[in-house]
């Protein structure tokens, strides 16, 4: 690896790590289009300051892109609070019209100075990380360790900011000020961003990190530790892409095989790294992931398949028991409107785990199989019984809702509708009575008809 690609990947993955970290806020207090518009805004102000300085001084660039990225902000919050202007649009307003500015300030520079003048300003507007410098690192890492203190040591003020911010209020916290801290530090690092990924590509540098840090978990600390690791992660990826380090050496240029450079430029090859990151997070993140929740779903309709099975024997069963008599297949199937191919999958799942004795037009309850076909049955009718007396429910519409909440009663749960019933003076249930049903056992016609009714 050569210095200037070290110099590089070192000033990429520090960008990437404190915007995954503060672009976590803006996705929690859902501005994400802030950074786009802190962005756009830049573009006139980092004009502006190399038309001041008259050269492309580093230092003074970033500070011309920062106060008009703090106008940008002032003129939407202006907008929103003194016209009928929502949000999104003065968002859309100022962006456009900044960008619009600084694309003419741009052509200005370009025939004042000729090409040479614009001193490679329209880098700024898709970036070019390959300009990083070691004096730029410096800075990048600088910036980067001001902006990681600010927020460790207001971690508990952004944290009830984010997620409660008219308690914060009610409660006397300095809300405007902490808020005009947070979007300091935003204007911040999508200013110092500029070089690297330019105007249009950093909003996905603050948004992605953070949407994609969500999927894996529910606390603020760890989220903003994953999301500047995957910062991380998708500007060191993007960065040796372009550099010729991830990719085969067949896939290299003939000429540029030797020296390892792709050719294609780095911010949007860090933006698509963290893309494919944020697609794996949506795919495969246990919890909220699209594969797990999928399972999940899948477990809970084979578990509720199951339940209904043995609830649906149980009441074929009652008028006999103890005794547990042949149930004819076709009558069973008439208990319940099963949807195709679950009745079927319930009868062999049942008889795998020992609970029925599966013929091929009738099937039989086991020992094992009436003692949970009891505990599913007195779960679904506790349930009934506190929808008639606690909430007045006439008893022919309390069969329904039962059968969607039966499955996810546990221990807790019962013990707290046990005693709600006590009190209703129902008179206290014992831990293996099953309650009389409070109204006809419906069949899958009648099911239907009660849902049209």
């Amino acid at each position: 690896m050569t210095y200037s690609t070290f110099m590089v990947l070192l000033g990429t993955s520090l960008l990437g790590c404190v915007a995954g970290v503060v672009g976590c806020f803006s996705v929690l207090r859902r501005r994400a289009l802030i950074g786009d518009v802190l962005a756009h805004a830049a573009l006139p102000g980092l004009c502006l300051a190399y038309l001041v300085v008259g050269e492309r001084h580093f230092a003074s660039l970033l500070g011309g892109a920062w106060l008009a990225g703090v106008v940008g902000v002032g003129v939407i919050s202006f907008v929103c609070r003194w016209t009928r202007t929502k949000e999104d649009a003065a968002i859309g307003i100022v962006l456009s019209t900044f960008f619009g500015f600084g694309v003419v300030l741009l052509s200005v520079i370009q025939r004042s100075a000729g090409l040479s003048g614009k001193a490679g300003l329209n880098t700024f507007i898709f970036g070019q990380a390959a300009a990083i410098v070691r004096r730029d690192v410096w800075l990048i890492a600088g910036i980067s360790f001001a902006v990681l203190i600010v927020v460790a040591l207001l971690y508990k003020e952004f944290k009830l900011l984010s997620f409660d911010n008219d308690f914060a209020q009610a409660q006397g916290w300095p809300v405007g000020w902490l808020d005009l801290v947070m979007m300091g530090l935003l204007t911040v690092v999508t200013v110092v961003g500029l070089p690297a990924v330019g105007v249009v590509l950093m909003a996905a540098m603050l948004i992605i990190p953070g949407a994609a840090a969500r999927f894996w978990t529910d606390r603020l600390g760890v989220m903003l530790l994953a999301a500047g690791m995957i910062g991380m992660i998708a500007s060191c990826v993007g960065t040796l892409v372009s550099a010729g380090y991830l990719v085969p050496t067949a896939l290299l240029p003939t000429a540029a095989a030797s020296g390892r450079v792709m050719g294609l430029p780095t911010g949007p090859l860090i933006v698509l790294a963290g893309a494919a990151i944020f697609l794996g997070s949506v795919m495969f993140a246990p919890g909220r992931g699209v594969v797990a929740q999928w399972w999940s779903d899948a477990r809970l309709r084979r578990r509720t398949a199951e339940e209904n099975l043995l609830r649906a024997m149980y009441e074929c069963n009652e008028p006999v028991l103890p005794r547990c008599d042949d149930v004819d297949l076709g009558q069973l199937r008439l208990q319940r409107d099963w949807r195709p191919g679950w009745f079927n999958w319930a009868l062999r799942r049942a008889s795998a785990r020992g609970w029925i004795e599966l013929a091929t037009a009738h099937a039989r309850l086991t020992d094992a199989g009436l003692h949970e076909a009891a505990r599913i049955t007195r779960l679904h009718r506790l349930w009934e019984t506190f929808l008639i007396k606690g909430a007045h429910i006439a008893p022919d519409h309390v069969d329904r809702d039962a059968d969607s909440i039966e499955h996810f009663l546990g221990v807790t749960e019962v013990a707290a509708l046990e005693a709600t019933l006590a009190q209703k003076h129902v008179g206290r249930i014992g831990a293996d009575d099953v309650p009389a049903s409070p109204h006809a056992i419906s069949t899958a016609d009648t099911q239907r008809e009660a849902g049209h009714g």
